[in-house]
Protein backbone atom coordinates (compact mmCIF):
# COMPACT_ATOMS: atom_id res chain seq x y z
CA UNK A 1 0.00 0.00 0.00
CA UNK A 2 1.15 3.60 -0.57
CA UNK A 3 1.03 6.09 1.42
CA UNK A 4 -1.38 9.32 0.10
CA UNK A 5 1.36 11.75 0.36
CA UNK A 6 3.64 10.00 -1.99
CA UNK A 7 0.87 10.03 -4.79
CA UNK A 8 0.32 14.11 -4.33
CA UNK A 9 3.91 14.84 -4.40
CA UNK A 10 4.62 12.08 -7.24
CA UNK A 11 1.68 13.58 -9.84
CA UNK A 12 -0.37 11.81 -11.76
CA UNK A 13 0.76 9.44 -13.90
CA UNK A 14 0.37 11.36 -17.38
CA UNK A 15 3.26 13.35 -15.58
CA UNK A 16 0.73 16.31 -14.85
CA UNK A 17 1.45 18.07 -11.05
CA UNK A 18 -0.96 19.08 -8.99
CA UNK A 19 -1.70 22.72 -9.52
CA UNK A 20 -1.19 24.32 -6.44
CA UNK A 21 2.67 22.77 -6.04
CA UNK A 22 2.98 25.25 -9.35
CA UNK A 23 1.97 27.85 -7.39
CA UNK A 24 4.21 27.28 -4.77
CA UNK A 25 6.79 29.29 -5.66
CA UNK A 26 4.83 32.33 -6.20
CA UNK A 27 3.56 32.13 -2.78
CA UNK A 28 6.89 31.83 -1.45
CA UNK A 29 8.04 34.74 -3.53
CA UNK A 30 5.24 36.98 -2.21
CA UNK A 31 6.16 36.06 1.32
CA UNK A 32 9.43 37.17 1.04
CA UNK A 33 8.50 40.18 -0.23
CA UNK A 34 5.92 41.31 2.19
CA UNK A 35 8.67 40.23 5.04
CA UNK A 36 11.34 41.88 3.63
CA UNK A 37 9.88 44.81 2.20
CA UNK A 38 6.04 45.89 3.24
CA UNK A 39 6.59 45.02 7.18
CA UNK A 40 9.10 47.53 7.57
CA UNK A 41 8.30 50.37 5.57
CA UNK A 42 4.59 50.06 7.25
CA UNK A 43 7.04 50.39 10.85
CA UNK A 44 8.51 53.44 9.27
CA UNK A 45 5.74 55.05 8.68
CA UNK A 46 3.95 54.43 11.94
CA UNK A 47 6.77 55.79 13.68
CA UNK A 48 6.39 58.99 11.56
CA UNK A 49 3.28 59.53 12.31
CA UNK A 50 2.90 59.22 16.03
CA UNK A 51 6.66 61.71 15.39
CA UNK A 52 4.23 64.19 14.02
CA UNK A 53 1.56 63.81 16.09
CA UNK A 54 3.69 65.06 19.11
CA UNK A 55 5.53 68.01 16.81
CA UNK A 56 5.22 70.99 19.21
CA UNK A 57 6.81 74.51 19.12
CA UNK A 58 10.76 74.73 18.97
CA UNK A 59 11.27 71.44 18.19
CA UNK A 60 14.03 71.37 15.55
CA UNK A 61 13.03 69.22 12.22
CA UNK A 62 14.29 67.95 9.33
CA UNK A 63 11.80 68.85 6.01
CA UNK A 64 11.46 66.18 3.52
CA UNK A 65 13.62 67.98 0.95
CA UNK A 66 16.42 68.41 3.48
CA UNK A 67 15.55 71.51 4.64
CA UNK A 68 16.43 72.01 8.77
CA UNK A 69 14.29 74.33 10.48
CA UNK A 70 12.80 75.06 14.02
CA UNK A 71 9.13 74.77 14.39
CA UNK A 72 7.40 78.44 15.45
CA UNK A 73 3.66 77.43 15.58
CA UNK A 74 1.41 74.84 14.35
CA UNK A 75 -1.81 75.47 12.12
CA UNK A 76 -3.46 72.04 11.23
CA UNK A 77 -2.57 70.45 9.16
CA UNK A 78 0.91 72.82 8.10
CA UNK A 79 3.42 74.04 10.29
CA UNK A 80 5.23 77.68 10.58
CA UNK A 81 9.05 76.54 10.24
CA UNK A 82 11.89 78.76 10.85
CA UNK A 83 14.98 78.12 8.58
CA UNK A 84 16.85 81.34 9.24
CA UNK A 85 16.92 84.03 11.78
CA UNK A 86 14.47 86.28 9.35
CA UNK A 87 12.62 83.29 7.19
CA UNK A 88 9.73 81.42 8.29
CA UNK A 89 7.97 78.76 5.68
CA UNK A 90 4.82 77.45 6.40
CA UNK A 91 4.94 73.81 5.18
CA UNK A 92 2.82 70.62 5.79
CA UNK A 93 2.90 67.87 8.78
CA UNK A 94 3.69 65.23 6.43
CA UNK A 95 6.81 66.90 4.67
CA UNK A 96 8.44 66.39 8.09
CA UNK A 97 11.21 63.71 7.67
CA UNK A 98 12.56 63.40 11.72
CA UNK A 99 13.96 66.00 14.44
CA UNK A 100 17.21 66.77 13.86
CA UNK A 101 18.51 65.04 17.03
CA UNK A 102 16.96 62.06 16.19
CA UNK A 103 18.34 61.93 12.72
CA UNK A 104 22.12 62.20 14.55
CA UNK A 105 21.03 59.52 16.57
CA UNK A 106 20.48 56.70 13.39
CA UNK A 107 23.58 57.72 11.73
CA UNK A 108 26.34 56.42 14.31
CA UNK A 109 24.65 53.28 14.25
Amino acid sequence: MVPYSFLIAAGSPDGDSHPLIGMLPMVVIFAIFYFVLIVPARTKQKKLEALVSTLKPGDRVIINPGIFGTIVSLEGDALQVRVDDKTKIKVLKSAVAALQNESAETEKK
